[in-house]
């Protein structure tokens, strides 16, 4: 088994999770990745811990499915959890409830309360309770160059192609599709707004963005604005909307979970002097981003 936040189950992550499930197979064992869902500094530090997250938690599931886990427990992180000692939780928690052979963690990895729990004491924890501890090496883990912190600033720089070979996938926001102001239809470029529903779900830098979007199990292209419109709505306004006009599609999708799957970064976000203006520009995004996708067929 594994321990972790795993946030981005990112191509690090998935050096560990390759490991698990190839020990898993060896000892004719399963395989466990033991997460926690809210994450703990959201606990422990609920009113400053300014934490934006990669995946919602639902995100997270859907990643996870791709890597042969045979089972997750996302344990409910409380106050009164963050307060056990790593000694209390590698006893109580790993060998009691879990019984575990092997142990498969980071370099850096610690637990605990204060964080006590390092490689060295589960090294000690592993002679007392008679299981196996396996270190993912720093050299291993730095062979891929990635961590969740590299990954949210990749994004907030808009570095969205940089975000996607750290994840080695596409990054990805979703939520249901809600009414919006129909301005977008006006002009020939209806909208579907995403109610992402996630205050703690980072978004990318403002802008659009070349996109696919599966509705229903099928995936449609499209481009996706992230920002507060500032051509038609109040200069005022602070409150992002995300929208996304999808190509080639006419359907009633209000209501509808959407996944958003983002490729490239086309452009920032402007105010522009009129709507004929907008729409001129939005003509010309259209055509880059079908161009992209001409030449990035899946």
């Amino acid at each position: 088994m594994t321990i972790g936040t795993f946030d981005g189950v990112h191509k690090g992550h998935q050096k560990i999770l390759s490991r698990l499930d190839n020990l898993a197979n060896e000892m004719s064992g399963e395989s466990i990745l033991f997460t926690f869902y809210p994450h703990p500094r959201m606990v422990v530090f609920p009113d400053n811990h300014n934490l934006k997250l990669i995946q919602t938690i639902d995100e997270k599931i859907d990643a996870l499915r791709d890597f042969g886990l045979d089972n997750l427990i996302i344990y409910p992180f409380t106050k009164e959890f963050s307060r056990l000692t790593a000694f209390e939780f590698v006893r109580d928690i790993l060998v009691e409830k879990l019984k575990v052979k092997t142990l498969v963690i980071g370099y850096d990895h610690q637990f605990g309360r204060n964080r006590e729990g390092d490689l060295e004491f589960l090294k000690e924890s592993a002679k007392i309770f008679d299981f196996n501890v396996e270190e993912i090496s720093a050299e291993e883990v730095q062979e891929v160059n990635v961590s969740s912190t590299k990954i949210r600033q990749s994004l907030m720089n808009g570095e969205i192609e940089r975000t996607n070979e750290f994840l080695g996938r596409s990054f990805q926001c979703s939520g249901v599709v809600v009414e919006g102001q129909k301005i977008g239809r006006t002009m020939g470029f209806p909208t579907a707004n995403i109610n992402l529903n996630n205050q703690h779900k980072i978004l990318p830098k403002d802008g659009v963005y070349a996109v696919r979007v599966e509705i229903n199990g099928t995936n449609y292209n499209g481009m996706m604005n992230i920002g507060v419109n500032p051509t038609v709505v109040s200069k005022n306004t602070t409150e992002k909307k995300v929208e996304v006009h999808l190509f080639d599609f006419d359907a009633d999708i209000y209501g509808e979970h959407v996944a958003v799957f983002l490729y490239r970064y086309i452009r920032n976000e402007k105010t522009f002097s009129n709507l004929e203006a907008l729409k001129s520009q939005l003509k010309h995004d259209s055509k880059e981003v079908r161009n992209f996708f001409d030449l990035h067929r899946e």
